[in-house]
């Protein structure tokens, strides 16, 4: 272990006077989202109009205006989407608000319009603020480097310069400009945002370092072993793309029935127009049970049918602490069989603590006489560890004197006067006189128990041994066991982390299928295997390393609180409150909205069918056809919003526990 003086990033980035700032669409920057504004305006000028008996030309005139606003778009669309030979959901929509104007009910057509333009907007930002932290992930990487020539001197190049067998020097502080290897020097580098480390790894010559990567307080040469355009940082910026564009197209389950109800639909009413027609009858009769055939037979009640369940299940969720971005991502939540789950940030809290402290026998100290001198050294130092130490003897309300001569050594570990002794905290590895030295043991121990051992030396004598370990979230237990029951196979664990701490964590949470010291495309490679055995895959993160695998699993849900922006906007659904007991929750609930769905789906089914046979078999009055068609919408409308209640939250939480 090391401790280091390292500038955090957010600093280190903020000090370099070329960073580029963050790319984040503005919400009406976007056509969606201004038309869909727009016409909510419109709306609710106008219904209080209504409402309140004001003459009709006022409240009628802005209801128009608010079709034209928001229909406009989906209207063109459809027509598009008709000259290719099909009929799609937007043109449905359309014809069904139109439909409801015609035989007056001009606010419910218009309600129609806002939900499916307001829908619409949202999409549209969300593919926007994703596409924004694609493109800010390679602002992770540094503008420039500092190259080295052949007689030694030095050179500030553009990274996007750098060759393959360039020599650069990355000070301490600095970001690593290019992938490549070290030639010389040592200090430890914060690679979190490739592997998801918790910890910084030291570097010494000969191991590999990554582009976006944060040097410690060593000074590194390396040598550039990718171009630009392939180093990690591009390659995961490739990746979250291709899996983006690539990613099955999903659908709500109304809209797989579209193509066929909508044919059918205008095939029969001109049928019910023109066939008595031809046989004689009436014009204006036709045309009345065509136009009667048309409101009972429209999709209204189908539409409410999905979305309210949905929707409501979405704003349930958002009260505790989940954020669902889409209906269509609460659909697939609900079809999960398989889960892989991050470590770092995910099942951990991502900060390492002080798990054992091992006074050694015949060092005269106490535990906490041990941590004292542990903290009081590392106190200067911002390096984790130091300040997982340091917090540690906080905790037990000791108090640290103050550290002279303070120095840090790369690889090593630190060294201060304490108290007039000599101390030195650091890996045993590098402490160590020798093989036979009586903490080697116990540091072995802790190891292998998936902890990280640190040495504490007191006027050249071993005094303690302390171990140091990310701590596991208060409900990954539980989670995992409820994901399991739920999906019927215990969850995967993908992590960059080291297989030995991975493997203990799993042991310790009873996950059998370990895949550790990935990469970024290793994960989405794990996705893809299940997936290619037929699985729908769930990807819980938080990191950057994270966000291709959450762009190509079946459906992605981040870690809010300490997640990348990256991961924020890729995954399909964030855990604001990092409780990751609502992943089961959240599922459970969404299993039930589907249920709710089919249920809505059967009341639409029986009132549609049965007023269309009146219809057809004999004279179903318009008045009578508009009343059971309204009726059937307003049905099926509160029974969707049943999951609103607290009551659907608390149960799904429960059953997520089973």
């Amino acid at each position: 272990m090391s401790s280091t003086l390292t500038e955090r990033p957010a600093p280190a980035a903020a000090a370099r006077p070329d960073a580029t700032p963050r790319r984040r669409t503005r919400v009406f920057t976007l056509p969606e989202a201004r038309w869909a504004a727009v016409a909510t305006v419109l709306f609710l000028v106008a219904l209080p109009l209504q409402l309140t008996g004001a003459p009709t030309w006022t409240w009628g005139v802005l209801y128009g205006l608010a079709y034209a606003a928001g229909g406009w778009e989906p209207a063109l669309a459809g027509l598009q989407a008709l000259r290719e030979k099909t009929l799609d959901v937007d043109l449905l929509m359309i014809v069904a608000a139109l439909g409801a104007a015609a035989v007056g009910q001009v606010m419910d057509g218009a309600l129609l319009i806002v939900i499916f333009a307001t829908s619409g907007a949202l999409e549209a930002l969300a593919t926007a603020r994703t596409a924004d932290s694609v493109r800010g992930l390679l602002d992770l990487a540094p503008a420039t480097a500092t190259r080295l020539r052949e007689d030694g001197s030095e050179e500030t190049v553009p990274t996007a310069d750098l060759a393959v067998g360039d020599t650069v020097l990355v000070r301490p502080g600095e970001r690593i400009g290019a992938d490549g290897r070290v030639l010389g020097g040592a200090s430890d580098v914060d690679q979190a945002t490739i592997t998801g480390e918790p910890l910084p790894v030291a570097k010494e010559p000969g191991d590999e370092v990554f582009a976006g990567t944060l040097n410690g307080t060593g000074a590194l040469r390396i040598k550039v072993d990718r171009d630009a355009s392939d180093s990690v940082i591009a390659r995961i910026v490739q990746m979250v793309e291709e899996a983006s564009e690539t990613k099955a197209p999903t659908q709500l389950f109304i809209e797989k029935v579209e193509q066929r109800y909508s044919i059918g639909m205008v095939a029969a009413t001109l049928a019910v127009f023109a066939v008595p027609l031809a046989l004689g009858a009436a014009l204006t009769g036709s045309l009345l049970r065509a136009m009667t055939f048309m409101i009972v037979a429209s999709p209204c009640a189908v539409v409410l049918a999905t979305m309210p369940p949905l929707l409501s299940a979405i704003a349930n969720a958002g009260r505790h602490g989940v954020l669902v971005k889409s209906a269509v991502v609460m659909e697939r939540l609900g079809q999960v069989d398989a889960v892989a789950l991050d470590k770092t940030g995910t099942l951990t809290e991502g900060t390492p603590r002080v798990t054992d402290v091992r006074p050694l026998t015949g060092s005269g100290l106490t535990e906490n006489e041990v941590l004292r001198l542990a903290a009081a050294a590392e106190h200067p130092s911002e390096h984790p560890l130091a300040r997982a130490i340091v917090d540690a003897a906080r905790a037990r309300g000791l108090a640290l004197p103050v550290a002279e001569d303070f120095a840090a050594t790369p690889g090593v570990g630190v060294a201060a006067t304490v108290d007039g002794r000599k101390v030195a905290v650091g890996t045993p590895a590098r402490l160590s006189s020798g093989a036979e030295d009586p903490h080697i043991a116990i540091a072995a121990e802790l190891e292998d128990g998936g902890r990280t051992a640190v040495l504490v030396v007191a006027d050249g004598a071993p005094a303690g041994v302390l171990g140091i370990a990310d701590r596991l979230r208060p409900d990954a237990a539980a989670t995992v066991g409820s994901l399991k029951a739920l999906t019927g196979t215990a969850p995967m664990l993908v992590t960059g982390d080291n297989p030995r701490t991975a493997a203990r964590l799993a042991a310790e949470l009873g996950i059998t299928d370990v895949r550790a010291g990935l990469l970024p495309q290793d994960k989405v490679a794990a996705v893809r295997e299940l997936e290619q055995a037929g699985r729908k895959v769930l990807v819980v993160g938080d990191g950057v390393n994270d966000a291709p695998a959450l762009a190509a699993a079946h459906t992605g849900i981040a870690m809010g609180r300490a997640g990348s922006d990256l991961a924020l906007e890729t995954a399909d659904a964030v855990i604001v409150r990092d409780e990751l007991a609502t992943v089961p929750a959240v599922m459970t609930l969404s299993r039930r909205a589907r249920r709710l769905v089919v249920q809505n789906l059967v009341i639409a089914a029986v009132f549609i069918s049965g007023l269309a046979v009146w219809d057809l078999a004999g004279t179903l009055p318009l008045p009578l056809g508009v009343l059971g068609h309204e009726g059937s919408t307003v049905i099926v409308g509160l029974n969707g919003l049943r999951l609103l209640r607290e009551a659907a939250w608390t149960r799904a939480r429960e059953q997520g526990r089973r």
